[in-house]
């Protein structure tokens, strides 16, 4: 609550800065220009989506009840609801409708950034053949690092435990969970490395990349005995590359997982699949 109520005293502040007027305007460019002023329930919600990315407001916390807060802050309930409707679309908190209990807040969530970004790749017309260039330029950097790290014991033991249960799912024919499994392995690999930015990109490239490929294994169906063999190699191909990791051997592993995600990139962004755009609406 006392972080509510010191998040008011910077408003005034706010929204005067603001406010420039036609002659400050004239003397810096020459032209007056139009300058927008926020609405109070933007303001409102720019400081709890702030208290919430700064980490002073927890994932599960809970804001005051809704009569309680607009005392606080000295604003209408439109308004308030209004800031709520606009961190809600974010995804940044949720309301229970009839609840006596306030907002539920939530931590900003890569799943949520990354959909969006999706969208974005898709207008611009971002093909398959352009995921995959992202993925190659990003791995072998990533695996050069794995190797470089004095003590990857816990990397290597994390990484083979996925392989294990990718080997299960590959057993039982649980095909949609290793399709899944598999997008998770490449971005264990950068998340392992400590890479907040990069893992966040691998999380976009291989959600799309789940698509594609679901999509191709429509398009071609492959015998089951056939598919468990591909399966199979490509549990061989990673196990060599935890091994190779493991020993700190850098050159032969980038070099592997090159030829690696060559093939893959064969398979997955060949003729009449790399030129396809790519799918953030799974349709």
């Amino acid at each position: 609550m006392r972080r509510i109520q010191s998040a008011t005293e910077s408003w005034t502040d706010m929204v005067t800065k603001t406010k420039v007027t036609r002659d400050d305007l004239r003397a810096k460019t020459g032209a007056p220009q139009r300058i927008r002023t926020p609405k109070t329930s933007e303001v409102v919600a720019d400081q709890i989506r702030g208290q919430i990315v700064r980490g002073e407001l927890k994932e599960g916390d809970t804001l005051p009840p809704e009569g309680q807060l607009m005392e606080t802050l000295g604003v209408s309930r439109p308004t308030l609801r209004e800031a709520y409707r606009i961190l809600e679309a974010e995804n940044l908190i949720s309301v229970t409708r009839g609840s006596r209990s306030g907002a539920q807040v939530h931590r900003p969530r890569e799943e949520v950034a990354s959909r969006y970004a999706g969208y974005v790749l898709q207008s611009q017309g971002t093909t398959i053949a352009d995921l995959y260039a992202s993925q190659m330029a990003l791995e072998p950097y990533v695996v050069r690092t794995l190797c470089r790290m004095k003590n990857n014991a816990d990397a290597v033991r994390t990484l083979n435990e996925h392989v294990e249960y990718l080997s299960s799912l590959v057993e039982t024919a649980k095909i949609d969970e290793f399709t899944r499994g598999v997008a998770e392995f490449h971005m264990l690999l950068v998340k392992l490395t400590g890479n907040n930015t990069l893992t966040f990109v691998s999380h976009l490239l291989n959600d799309l990349m789940v698509n594609h490929k679901a999509g191709v294994m429509r398009r071609d169906v492959v015998e089951g005995d056939v598919r468990k063999k591909r399966l199979l190699g490509a549990m061989k191909s990673y196990h060599k590359l935890i091994k190779l990791i493991e020993a700190h051997e850098e050159e032969a592993a980038v070099a592997h997982w090159r030829l690696h995600l060559k093939n893959a990139h064969a398979r997955w962004a060949g003729p009449g699949e790399g030129d396809r755009i790519v799918d953030s609406l799974n349709v």
